[in-house]
C-alpha cells in the first residue's frame, strides 16, 4: 500500500467518539483531548538560529515560531482550526517579519464563504469545493497543514485561495537517524503558490519531519544530525528541476545561428547600429553584416527590428540553483557574487560553465564574517585577525575568488592585515563597515569598494555607541532625511572616496523596497511585470519590507530615500564609480536597479552603458564581453523596444544567448507560472 492512501486511511484517527454511561442518570461530561507537542529546531547552513514549536489538540493548533540570523529574523504565533478533511477553516497569524514589519493576517472559512485579511488588504470569495487557503505569513508549518489536506485529496491537487493551484509530489522515501532511533520519512514538493515549489518531508505517522531549502532547514528535535543530508536533499531537487528544464528548452544549434533584421547597442558611441545581422558561431559572435546577409546551413532567428543588447550584470548576488536560469531569462548573463557558502557556490558555478545547468557566468568573492550573537551564517567565520588574515589566504588559494567581502561582525582593526594579504593575492576588498567603525577608516585600511549605500551613510547620522550588525543598520535610515550633504563629516568622506578610487556598489533597489514599499501598495519596483508574476509573488509585491508605525515614519523614510538619491547624483557627479547590483536575487530586479541609475544622473543610453560594458571592463572582462563585436562571447538579449529611448524595454526579452545556447523567455516562464511577455521569435533552418 502506498504512503499515500495511508495517509488517506488514517485521516481521520484523531475522531474523539463521546460515550454515556446507560446505568448513571447524570450526563457524563465529555473529556478534553489531550494536547500533543512537536518541536523543532531551525537551522541555516549548520547553525541553529531558532525553533518551531506546536501544540495540537484535536483539530486545533497552536503555533510558536522565531529564528535570528545576521541580526534579524522573524517571529510569529499561530492559531489555526481543521475540517475533518484537513482544510483549515480559521486560521490568525501575529508578529513581526525579519525587518520588523507587523503581521496581523486572519483567514475563516464558514458555509462556504470565504474571507481573509492580510498587508496587502482584505479578500473574499465564494467557496463550493475544498480549497486552500495559502497563508502569506507565518511559519513552515504550514507545508504539513496544506499537505495533510492534499494527501486526502485523489489527485493530491487542490484549488487555493487568493488564486491558483496547489499540487502535492511525492518525492522518496528513506531512513533517518536520531534520539529516538531510526524513522522512516518521505520528501514531498509543493507547488503552484510560487516560482519554486516547497520542498518538505513527513514522516511514517504522516507528521511534519523537516522543511528543508538548501540553506535553512526546519527539522523535528532529535535528529539534527541530519539537517546537512536533508538540506542537501533539497539542493538536489532543485538541481534535477533546473537540469531537465535545461535540457528541454536551451537551443544548442549545431549549425551557425544568424540573428537577422536587429540594431545592435553600441555602448562606446551610446546608440543603437542601424539594422544588421550577427552571425554566432559555437560561443562567439562571428561577424556582424549586412541586414539582409545570407549563409549556407544556418539556423535564422528573425529579430523583427528589435534591439540587440549585450548581456547585463548584476554586481551583487546572492547564487543560487533557483536564481541562476531566472537571471539569464532576464538577460544578465554575468553576476558578481557578493557572498555565499563554498559548497554551494563552487559546484554551481561548474554546473552551469559545464552547461548542466542554464545560469550567468559567476565571479566569486570570498565572504568573510566575524563570530558574535548577531554574526551572518553564510561564509566563513573568525574570532581574531590571524584567523580572518587566514581566510583571506585560504580563498586566494582556492582560485577563482576575485575579491574579498567584509561583514558587519569583522573587527575594525583586523581589516589593515586583511587588506594588505588580499592585495598582495591580487585581490580586491569589498564589503559592509565593520560595526563600530567608519567607512573613512576604512578606506584608509585598504577597501576597494564599499557595499550598499547605506552603510556609507549611516555613520554620517549614527553615533559610535550603536550597532549596525542589528536591525539599526536598516531602521536608522530614517535619519537620512535630515541629512546635511554639504556638511564636514559627510564632504570628508565623500573627499576620500575619490581621492581613493573607491567604488560603490548602492543597491538602490534593495533601499527603494525598504524605504517606499507599504503595506497594500505595490512596490515601484515591480510595477512594470507583476501582474505576470505567480500568486505569492503578487501577494509579496504589497508588503512593506520595514515597520511603518505611523505618518511620522513614513514621511522620514520618504524623505531618507530622496536623500540617498541625492547623494548617489553628488557621487556620481564628483566621479565616483557606482555599479548596479540588487542583492534581491537579480533578474527583474535588476532591470528597475538599472532604471534607477536615471535618477541620479544617467542617460537611458549611459545606465545601459554602466550595466554592460562598463562592468565588463571594471571585472576584467573586456576583451570578451560587454560589446556586441566580432571576437566577444556571443553574451546578449533581444527586445522588440529601444532601450537607449526607454529603459522599461529591456523587461520584455523575447531571446538570449549565453555563449551562443539560445533560450526563449516565453517558452520557459510557464513554468514557473509566469505569463509571458513577448512572443517567441520565428526561428527557420532548424
Amino acid at each position: 500500500m502506498s504512503f499515500s492512501s495511508i495517509a488517506r486511511r488514517s485521516a481521520g484517527a484523531g475522531v474523539i467518539l463521546l460515550l454515556s454511561a446507560a446505568c448513571s442518570e447524570k450526563s457524563v461530561e465529555p473529556a478534553e483531548p489531550a494536547a500533543a507537542q512537536e518541536a523543532y529546531a531551525v537551522i541555516i547552513a549548520g547553525t541553529p538560529v531558532g525553533y518551531l514549536n506546536v501544540e495540537r489538540t484535536g483539530n486545533d493548533y497552536a503555533i510558536d515560531y522565531d529564528f535570528k540570523n545576521n541580526g534579524r529574523g522573524p517571529g510569529f504565533k499561530e492559531s489555526l482550526t481543521l475540517d475533518n478533511a484537513g482544510v483549515p477553516v480559521s486560521w490568525s497569524i501575529a508578529g513581526k517579519t525579519s525587518f520588523g514589519n507587523e503581521v496581523e493576517e486572519t483567514f475563516a472559512l464558514n458555509s462556504g464563504k470565504a474571507a481573509w485579511s492580510d498587508a496587502t488588504g482584505n479578500g473574499q470569495a465564494e467557496v463550493s469545493e475544498p480549497t486552500l487557503y495559502i497563508n502569506q505569513f507565518g511559519s513552515p508549518y504550514a507545508a504539513f497543514i496544506q499537505a495533510n489536506a492534499l494527501l486526502q485529496d485523489d489527485d493530491h491537487a487542490m484549488p487555493a485561495l487568493p488564486s491558483g493551484e496547489l499540487r502535492l509530489t511525492e518525492m522518496e522515501t528513506l531512513t533517518v537517524t536520531g534520539e529516538d532511533g531510526d524513522k522512516k520519512i518521505t520528501t514531498y514538493a509543493l507547488s503552484g503558490a510560487d516560482l519554486d515549489p516547497d520542498y518538505f518531508i513527513l514522516d511514517d505517522e504522516n507528521k511534519l519531519f523537516a522543511y528543508i531549502t538548501p540553506r535553512f532547514i526546519t527539522i523535528r528535535k532529535g535528529y539534527e544530525a541530519e539537517e546537512e543530508r536533508l538540506r542537501n536533499l533539497a539542493a538536489d531537487y532543485g538541481a534535477a528541476r533546473y537540469e531537465d528544464i535545461q535540457s528541454r528548452y536551451a537551443h544548442q544549434y549545431d549549425q551557425p545561428v544568424r540573428i537577422k533584421n536587429v540594431r545592435v547597442f553600441q555602448p562606446e558611441t551610446l546608440d543603437m547600429s542601424e539594422p544588421v545581422s550577427v552571425l554566432v558561431e559555437g560561443d562567439k559572435i562571428a561577424a556582424i553584416e549586412a541586414v539582409d546577409a545570407t549563409g549556407g546551413n544556418e539556423v535564422v532567428i528573425d529579430g523583427a527590428g528589435g534591439s540587440l543588447i549585450p548581456g547585463l550584470y548584476d554586481m551583487h548576488g546572492h547564487m543560487g540553483d533557483d536564481d541562476a536560469l531566472i537571471n539569464v531569462l532576464a538577460g544578465i548573463t554575468s553576476v558578481r557574487d557578493m557572498g555565499n557558502e563554498i559548497d554551494v557556490l563552487e559546484p554551481l558555478r561548474e554546473k552551469i560553465e559545464s552547461g548542466v545547468l542554464a545560469g550567468p557566468r559567476i565571479s566569486m568573492s570570498g565572504f568573510i564574517e566575524g563570530e558574535s550573537e548577531t554574526n551572518n551564517s553564510t561564509g566563513e567565520l573568525a574570532t581574531n585577525e590571524e584567523e580572518a588574515v587566514g581566510l583571506v589566504r585560504m580563498y586566494a588559494d582556492r582560485g577563482g575568488y576575485h575579491q574579498i567581502k567584509i561583514y558587519s561582525s569583522v573587527k575594525g582593526e583586523w581589516v589593515p592585515a586583511m587588506a594588505a594579504e588580499a592585495h598582495a593575492h591580487g585581490m580586491r576588498v569589498a564589503g559592509h563597515i565593520p560595526a563600530f567603525s567608519t567607512p573613512d577608516e576604512m578606506i584608509e585600511a585598504g577597501y576597494d569598494e564599499i557595499t550598499h549605500i547605506n552603510q556609507v551613510m549611516l555613520s554620517w547620522v549614527l553615533g559610535p555607541e550603536d550597532d549596525t550588525r542589528t536591525l539599526a543598520r536598516i531602521t536608522g535610515m530614517a535619519k537620512f532625511a535630515d541629512l546635511d550633504l554639504q556638511s564636514e563629516k559627510v564632504q570628508r568622506t565623500i573627499n576620500l572616496m575619490v581621492d581613493n578610487n573607491i567604488v560603490v556598489d548602492p543597491t538602490t533597489v534593495i533601499h527603494e523596497f525598504g524605504l517606499l514599499a507599504r503595506n497594500g501598495e505595490t512596490r515601484l519596483g515591480v510595477a512594470d511585470y507583476v501582474d505576470h508574476m505567480p500568486v505569492a509573488v503578487q501577494r509579496g509585491s504589497k508588503v512593506a519590507l520595514l515597520n511603518v508605525a505611523d505618518d511620522a515614519d513614513d514621511a522620514a523614510y520618504r524623505a531618507a530615500f530622496d536623500t540617498i538619491i541625492d547623494t548617489l547624483t553628488m557621487m556620481h557627479e564628483r566621479g565616483i564609480f557606482l555599479v548596479p547590483g540588487t542583492d534581491l536575487g537579480g533578474a527583474f530586479e535588476l532591470h528597475r536597479e538599472v532604471e534607477l541609475f536615471q535618477r541620479f544622473g544617467f542617460t537611458p543610453a549611459q545606465a545601459l552603458k554602466r550595466a554592460t560594458y562598463d562592468m565588463a571592463n571594471y571585472m576584467g572582462f573586456g576583451d570578451s564581453r560587454g560589446a556586441i563585436e566580432t571576437g566577444k562571447l556571443a553574451d546578449f538579449f533581444l527586445v522588440p523596444g529601444d532601450p537607449t529611448e526607454d529603459l522599461k524595454a529591456i523587461k520584455s526579452i523575447a531571446l538570449v544567448s549565453r555563449g551562443g545556447t539560445i533560450y526563449f523567455p516565453s517558452e520557459i516562464y510557464p513554468e514557473f507560472g509566469i505569463t509571458p511577455f513577448t512572443d517567441i521569435p520565428t526561428v527557420s533552418g532548424e
